[in-house]
């Protein structure tokens, strides 16, 4: 089969999806993912550079070549293990990660024709892996031979799980820490069941544990116990990897009316707490006919998607720029229009309007105008005038951006944090100000992608690790 594709010019393979009229209505994952034909057929359009561009744009430096190339000969096995050296979290990474920016990005094929479908192939080998119960034989190995030093991750969100990852298989002694009743962080609360389900994070982080990570849930480091308790319990170095969990509002007149709420508290609600099984599960949520999201990333394609699936009769997203400037994944906007939801672009809100029950019945809105660049260079919107106009919404949630979770920080007087409260660290090492402590993640970044924090993980457990062997 090999020897026939080269001669013929392959298209990049599409994975199958589900029909948008079918999975606007319920919560299960929208693609289907490649068959081993399709993924060798895809792994064979891999001209194997000699000096792999791809690689430059992977912030774990997979070597995906080489991940590739096996996956051509059939060797899934030996691929996940490529994949393992240096991604602890392929299933996640092959769905959430925004590949077209970064390994995709780089592809020498992208210059003439699509990039190598990279971020597919990733998620098909994990996937096969998880479902012929392969696992990472090398980390095993090492993971055996244990010393006496202990390591506390605080959270359990993409790079604290890499720390974990990576400092169980240098031989530590690793305690997780999180708050939320389920291992994840932002993978579980954040990201909907449709894009990443549940039992992927799931089987990740048994996998961790099969190698001996231990995971403790519902301990909120900050509040029941401190860093340097943390240390005097016999932790000799710590990861802080708590997220940017904090929500954002506009303050805009009437947003204290009821019917508007953060993504954070939406998104938390029906993935965490499965609220769209209500009532089977205890956790209600509120459910609007004409829905309005404010911001347009990831999070907010993702709130606008599940209000649709929660039984929506419109949803609509407003931003304020241009849809060139939509941070979200242009995957993901797709799969929005698809399931009908309405960009209001160049479009800002005003004010919340509510009944005498002070229920939100409306919001006013003002068009806008690109006009000359601000500092960033971006071109700052200008509202244009006499442009105001109604629009008719009984739930508004906003997906604006968050800040940085300032339960631990906040107990914590000799870490320092910037004045966006986030934590100063280098950004080589991930070290803090204070001994033993490091951070990575949004905490230090802001929000960020997951494979940005992931990259921060192994970056500081590397560091941690030159530590605990030879000081700070």
């Amino acid at each position: 089969m090999v020897d026939k594709v080269k001669k013929e010019k392959v298209a990049r393979q599409q994975m199958k999806e589900q029909d948008p009229n079918v999975r606007k209505k319920n919560f299960q994952e929208v693609p289907f993912g490649y068959d081993l034909e399709t993924a060798q057929l895809e792994a064979s359009r891999c001209i194997q550079c000699k000096s792999p561009n791809c690689m430059k744009g992977c912030p774990v430096s997979v070597n995906i070549p080489a991940f590739i190339n096996l996956v051509k000969q059939g060797d899934i096995e030996g691929a996940i293990n490529k994949i393992w050296e240096k991604n602890s979290l392929p299933a996640v990474c092959g769905r959430v990660c925004p590949q077209e920016s970064q390994c995709e990005g780089e592809c020498i094929l992208g210059k003439k024709e699509e990039p190598v479908a990279i971020g597919n192939l990733e998620r098909f080998v994990a996937d096969y892996a998880r479902e012929h119960n392969i696992s990472n034989s090398s980390a095993s190995c090492k993971s055996n031979s244990e010393t006496k030093k202990k390591v506390a991750v605080v959270g359990s969100g993409p790079s604290g799980l890499t720390v974990a990852g990576d400092l169980i298989a240098k031989g530590y002694d690793v305690t997780i820490k999180e708050a939320f009743h389920k291992p994840g962080g932002v993978l579980v609360y954040g990201i909907p069941e449709f894009r990443l389900p549940k039992e992927i994070v799931s089987a990740e982080v048994a996998m961790l544990e099969k190698l001996g990570v231990k995971v403790e849930c519902n301990s909120v480091v900050g509040q029941i116990v401190s860093l340097d308790e943390l240390f005097e319990q016999g932790f000799d170095a710590i990861y802080v990897g708590v997220g940017a969990g904090l929500p954002k509002f506009m303050n805009l007149p009437g947003e204290n009316l009821i019917g508007i709420l953060s993504a954070n508290e939406y998104l938390t609600r029906t993935n965490l707490m499965k609220a769209y099984l209500f009532p089977k599960v205890d956790t209600p949520i509120p459910k609007g006919k004409n829905v309005v999201v404010l911001g347009a990333g990831n999070v907010a394609m993702d709130s606008a998607r599940t209000a649709m699936r929660l039984g929506a009769e419109n949803v609509k997203i407003v931003y304020r720029r241009s849809r060139e400037e939509m941070p979200a994944r242009k995957a993901e906007i797709h799969h929005a229009e698809e399931e009908g939801i309405e960009l209001f672009l160049l479009t800002n809100p005003t004010k919340f309007i509510g009944d005498e029950k002070g229920r939100l019945t409306g919001m006013e809105c003002v068009k806008m105008e690109l006009g000359e660049p601000d500092e960033s260079g971006r071109r700052r919107p200008v509202v244009i005038k006499g442009s105001d106009f109604h629009m008719d919404c009984d739930l508004v949630i906003v997906a604006v951006g968050s800040g940085a979770n300032p339960l631990l920080t906040t107990s914590t007087s000799d870490m320092e944090t910037n004045k966006w409260g986030y934590i100063v660290a280098d950004e080589e090492t991930g070290k803090t100000t204070k001994r033993g402590v490091w951070a990575g993640g949004d905490i230090v970044t802001g929000a960020a992608t997951v494979i940005s924090a992931m990259g921060a993980g192994r970056q500081a457990a590397d560091s941690m690790d030159k530590y605990l062997k030879f000081g700070w």
